[in-house]
């Protein structure tokens, strides 16, 4: 062999043992995963280097005992497979890989952050379900605002399902251009966003200056506002947000799985009906234009109203009403307030509108008795821990002049099951004193008032006299001193017990 051939082995041997010391210098971890399924394992090592080679990633910093962990994992793994190609998704194990899960905060588990280009873009606040990652991480694919040249891309752009927000703003560098995008990268999330320095391209909507403007859907397009809005000429990040927040919905959107909990944070009217804007567009727009005529007549008290398709939220009346909608053309209208409050129209839904105008007349007027989903009244409720049902709580929690400590459960909870020998021994032990109440509530089956925040079961809260606005939740051991020692320091009576130490 001539010295050119053996240089040349020489250095295929160094390019093969350059690739072997890179392999070894990545975490156990990252080797034993890259290879199965979609979702990219990552590490101290190499997170850097990986996390720079995608456009797009969202990343779970997880460990291994968590359980909720455990129960996103498959629907993490089946969206990896489903974004494959468009989004990366990649995960971390935070109890190996300590630095890069330090370094981005993630001390809660499973943490999820989107990544651009090895650059945290911020916290993921989608669903976590399969399809709800893939249909949130979809509108985080490419750029944050789509620019357009002509007045064509416009058309094109705003003729969507969904609303579109467009900036028309001078060159690049400037002040406007940084804060639309900046605005545009935070709330891409949830709506489309496209810019244009042509202030040509919108001429024919009146756009002559610097400006944002909305532009709503077509297929919601009517006569009691405009299909599209427009902001000041100038805006801050702050000022293009609450612009869009403001403006985006309109008089009477279409709530959705995706929007609900926004719209929702106010007194809402909704109407579900058999709503479908991609089959029958025209059948959707009718009851919607009827529901808008009477509201645009009744504007001025502070209710907003909205529709929807029915068997959308079957499981959502389900659960608020106790019963689905299946039947009837006509649309099902409720009223649901800030505080939690509940109205139902129980007259069927007439074309004039004129039996929705006698609802609305009901309600402003304070005629209306809220819906209540609740158990029945017990015949008999002489057991030392007193049944609560929805029709009951006023009475009974909200005694001004009792100390109530209530369980909210689930008669399917295991740790409610076995709660329930402690709390029926706090029951007979404080049964005596005349000032204290134990309670329960079934809280599958009853509405749960919103002061109280029930996310699992058994949830506790202690209700002091005189403070019903101000119950407090109990997070503390759950044996009977626990208990004891909590009323005593927060009941507005001073505690009677028998049969257990004062000292306890």
């Amino acid at each position: 062999m001539d010295a050119k051939g053996a240089f040349l082995n020489l250095l295929n041997v160094c390019n093969v043992l350059k690739g072997l010391f890179f392999f070894s210098s990545l975490s156990p971890l990252t080797r034993a995963g890259r290879g199965r399924g979609d979702v990219l394992e990552l590490g101290d090592a190499d997170f850097d280097y990986l996390a720079s080679e995608h456009e797009t990633m969202l990343v779970k910093f997880y460990a291994p005992w968590c359980g909720h962990c455990k129960k996103l994992a498959p629907d993490f793994e089946k969206a990896a497979t489903k974004l494959k190609g468009t989004v990366q998704l990649a995960k971390v194990d935070c109890t190996a890989s300590t630095e890069v899960c330090t370094r981005f905060g993630a001390s809660v588990y499973p943490t999820l952050k989107i990544f651009r280009n090895g650059e945290n873009a911020g916290s993921y606040d989608g669903p976590r379900t399969a399809d709800g990652i893939v249909h949130y991480m979809k509108k985080q694919a490419g750029p944050n605002s789509v620019y357009l040249n002509t007045e064509a891309d416009l058309q094109n752009f705003i003729n969507n399902f969904d609303a579109s927000i467009v900036g028309f703003v001078s060159g690049p560098g400037t002040v406007q251009m940084t804060e639309f995008l900046k605005a545009a990268s935070i709330m891409r999330g949830q709506f489309r966003f496209a810019h244009t320095q042509d202030y040509g391209v919108g001429q024919r909507y009146g756009v002559n200056t610097e400006r944002v403007v909305v532009f709503r859907p077509p297929r919601l397009s009517n006569k009691f506002e405009d299909s599209e809005v427009h902001s000041p000429s100038t805006l801050s990040v702050s000022g293009i947000r609450r612009f869009i927040r403001d403006h985006i919905h309109g008089l009477c959107p279409h709530m959705t799985m995706d929007n609900k909990e926004k719209l929702r944070g106010h007194d809402l009217l909704i109407a579900y009906y058999d709503l479908d804007y991609r089959r029958n567009p025209k059948g959707s727009n009718y009851w919607r234009n009827r529901v808008m005529k009477v509201m645009s007549q009744n504007s001025g008290h502070g209710l907003s109203c909205a529709v929807a398709n029915k068997k959308d939220f079957l499981s959502d009346l389900e659960e608020e009403f106790g019963f689905g909608l299946t039947d009837g053309d006509t649309p099902f209208v409720t009223i649901k307030t800030r505080l939690g409050y509940k109205y139902t129209m129980r007259e069927e839904f007439t074309r004039d509108g004129v039996s929705l105008e006698r609802f609305l007349e009901d309600y402003f007027a304070g005629r209306l008795k809220r819906y209540i989903k609740s158990q029945p009244i017990p015949e008999k409720n002489y057991t030392p821990v007193k049944i609560v049902v929805a029709e009951t709580f006023e009475d009974i929690v909200n005694n001004p002049n009792k100390d109530v400590l209530i369980q909210f459960y689930s008669p399917q909870c295991q740790h409610c099951k076995r709660l329930q020998p402690v709390y029926e021994q706090l029951a007979e032990t404080v049964l005596s004193d005349p000032n204290i109440v134990i309670a329960k509530m079934d809280a599958t089956v009853n509405d749960v008032p919103v002061l109280y925040d029930v996310q699992g079961f058994p949830t506790i809260y202690f209700a002091p006299a005189n403070k019903k606005d101000e119950p407090k939740q109990y997070t503390g051991p759950r044996e009977l001193k626990d208990f004891l020692k909590f009323m005593r320091r927060e009941g507005a009576h001073k505690l009677a017990v028998s049969g257990v130490r004062q000292e306890l």
